[in-house]
């Protein structure tokens, strides 16, 4: 079965499952490791942290879900 991320996934889930999501998100201003480990939370927290919304989380989402295809 194929993994879906979605907002409630964890950031050290969301590293592992997908490496490529650190270079994403770093390039939307949202941190994903600090002192060479991934940041406790999930994926909605820390964009909400950093100021995003509903409609740009789920893009977020989208997005990353795309990058697995690839």
């Amino acid at each position: 079965m194929e993994k879906i991320i979605n907002e409630d996934i964890l950031i050290e889930e969301l590293v592992e499952f997908l490496p490529a999501s650190v270079s994403y998100l770093s390039r939307k201003g949202i941190k994903c490791i600090a002192c060479g480990e991934p940041i406790w939370g999930t994926l909605e927290e820390a964009a909400i942290e950093k100021g995003f919304g509903r409609e740009e989380i789920e893009g977020f989402v989208r997005d990353l879900n795309s990058l697995t295809g690839e």
